[in-house]
């Protein structure tokens, strides 16, 4: 953790840090050429600490594309233009993802160059996993995009061609069987350790990373025209994935401010915003409650709790307005407590401020506060809040269990799509409980799992239980597309707090189902037994949902080889079908 906290996310660090060296290292300030420690090359495991650092911020809440990706897939709503599915070029989010992006490429190639020339191959093999894991990640949110000239700036290539998105992946395939050799040589006298903040320098959770990392690229291209069976059939046949919790991919965060900030960014953007950037979706917090009519239907999830914060205490009535008597909320519902706003809402009580009312995002993907049905004001609860500790989780075991049951479900993989799926569903009760372990919070916060026996077996309670076996019966009673469907909706509904596979998924299989404020059917359920009933038509979407985003416009203004901008609601990445 210290070396997290002193390295942290930007190369001002490092750069410091051979500047320092410079200075120390000289016994005389005019002897400045005999410098034969050369520490203008930053040391292997601070670049590997720095690239990781930076990873983490990929595709993250707070300075990062997290919210916008949230209101995507329906986990959280906005106000901004997200809202309609009308971001634009010059989305601030998205371009910050973008600059990230080629700093940390820049840093990864960094890495692989000293490690090949120094012989450190694990290295190598660690950093091109990260380069296959970046790539990857660029080609799902834009397609076509700077790859082989990406790097090249000290050659003169100030212009880098964007480069064919199904080229980069057929490359992406192979970094990682490369990586795989150079991990499993163990070559070279440096090794990774603390400065590995992913795997504390675990070489076989680094391969099973690899492969399990492979089949989500492989399920994500399963429906494409030259689909590598035989890749596949390889993958499986090897049998080498993640193993439990302890092998998940993410990045750890900490109850720490200062000098940096090292809290789970969802904390940040929400409990330390003077204003909110993304509020918590009506539409998933309804399927969570049970009382969507198409899936999950009289089936509330325990997770609840977990996931949402209500300051509104449960059964408590809003101030009203002093001559309607209307309570004055786009969406609340008395029984617990939610409020917060629709997507696309045109109501009268959409932009007001209720900074004191509003839902927040709860434990389990923020760090922030357990729900115990007594209500609080932020405000005044000081550290009671929240400590953010919460990873920032990319890839995780039940995210790879829920990959395998869509996998079995669509005949990629054999076996029984029921029982994978049961066991997706209770790994990811499994997961919150791990999350509010870490999280040092001062509430009392109950269990959903326990784990008794020899050898020890981790069973839901009696209210997790009774949820898994129901949605297991709904599944079994399914038809296939539905099938899809709940295994895609409990997917989604795991990975709450860490939306981008998510877009993927939606955009490669059409699930889950997400509101739509045009619908001619009633769009929520919510029902206080006032005066004041949800009227649908104050929900309106304007604009077709974007299949990929803008190229940031900075980059097309300053890169003469970058193409036309494209129409995102039009422009799909190959994989989507």
């Amino acid at each position: 953790m210290k070396l997290y906290n002193h390295i942290k996310n930007n190369k001002t660090a490092i750069v410091l840090l051979s500047l320092t060296t410079i200075f120390s290292s000289c016994s005389d300030y005019l002897d400045v050429d005999k410098d034969t420690d050369d520490p203008t090359i930053a040391p292997l495991n601070y670049l590997l600490t720095n690239i990781e650092t930076s990873i983490g911020e990929i595709g993250d809440f707070n300075n990062g594309p997290g919210s916008v990706i949230a209101t995507y897939t329906h986990q959280m709503t906005s106000r901004e233009d997200q809202d309609q599915y009308s971001l634009k070029a010059d989305n601030i989010p998205l371009n910050n993802d973008w600059n990230s992006i080629y700093l940390t490429l820049t840093d990864i190639q960094t890495l692989i160059t000293q490690a090949t020339e120094s012989g450190d191959l694990t290295y190598v093999g660690i950093g091109q996993i990260q380069k296959a894991f970046v790539m990857a990640y660029a080609v799902d949110l834009w397609g076509d995009v700077p790859f082989t000239e990406a790097t090249q700036l000290t050659t003169g290539i100030i212009a880098p061609k964007f480069d064919n998105q199904k080229e980069i992946y057929a490359t992406v395939f192979k970094l990682i069987d490369e990586a795989k050799i150079n991990i499993k040589s163990n070559a070279g006298t440096k090794k990774p350790g603390t400065d590995d903040l992913i795997y504390k320098g675990d070489l076989n959770k680094w391969i099973r990373f690899a492969n399990t990392f492979k089949l989500k690229l492989y399920n994500q291209t399963r429906l494409t025209s030259d689909f590598d069976q035989a890749g596949f059939n390889a993958l499986v046949a090897e049998n080498n994935f993640f193993q439990g919790i302890g092998d998940d991919f993410q990045i750890d965060r900490f109850n720490v401010n200062s000098p940096t900030i090292e809290r789970n960014r969802l904390f940040t953007e929400s409990y330390e915003s003077t204003q909110f950037g993304a509020y918590q979706s009506p539409w998933m917090y309804e399927i969570l409650k049970g009382v969507n009519p198409n899936i999950h239907t009289g089936n509330p999830d325990p997770r609840m709790k977990y996931y949402y914060f209500n300051q509104t205490k449960a059964g408590a009535t809003l101030p009203p307005d002093a001559i309607s008597g209307n309570p004055n909320a786009d969406y609340w519902d008395k029984e617990t407590g939610f409020y917060t706003i629709r997507f696309g809402s045109t109501g009268p009580n959409r932009d007001k401020s209720q900074e004191r009312s509003y839902t927040y995002p709860g434990i389990f993907p923020a760090g922030g506060r357990y729900d115990d049905g007594q209500g609080a004001d932020v405000t005044t609860l000081s550290t009671r809040s929240g400590t953010g500790i919460a990873p920032h989780r990319i890839l995780t075991y039940d995210e790879f269990l829920y990959i395998q049951a869509e996998l079995i479900q669509v005949g990629k993989l054999p076996g029984n799509a029921s029982t994978k799926l049961r066991e997706a569903i209770l790994a990811s009760f499994i997961k919150v409980d791990q999350v509010v372990k870490g999280n040092q919070s001062l509430q009392t916060v109950p269990p959903l799992t326990t784990t008794a026996g020899t050898p020890a077996v981790t069973t839901g309670i009696a209210a997790v239980t009774t949820f898994i076996d129901k949605v297991i019966t709904e599944y079994g009673a399914a038809s296939a597309n539905k099938q899809l469907e709940i295994i895609m909706t409990q997917k989604w509904v795991a990975t709450f707090g860490d939306p981008t596979d998510q877009y993927t998924d939606y955009r490669r299989t059409g699930y889950p189902i997400l509101a739509d404020p045009n619908s001619t059917t009633k769009e929520y359920q919510l029902n206080n037994g006032d005066a004041f009933p949800l009227d649908d038509s104050q929900t309106v979407v304007s604009n077709p949902f974007q299949v990929s985003f803008y190229w940031p416009q900075p980059e097309l203004n300053t890169n003469s080889s970058a193409p036309v901008q494209k129409n995102p609601a039009t422009y799909k990445i190959f994989w989507d079908n």
